[in-house]
């Protein structure tokens, strides 16, 4: 049988969380889009 891709929420949240985002001027970029798009948009 294939084994499925377990993928580790912690190493998500390092690569693309809210702090990960916010260490980079090109992350704070993408949450001030998102944040004038609003919440709508954001999912």
């Amino acid at each position: 049988m294939k084994t499925k891709i377990r993928n580790s929420n912690v190493k998500r949240a390092k690569r693309l969380g809210f702090r990960a985002r916010m260490k980079t001027a090109n992350g704070r970029k993408i949450i001030r889009n998102r944040r004038r798009r609003g919440r709508k948009f954001t999912v």
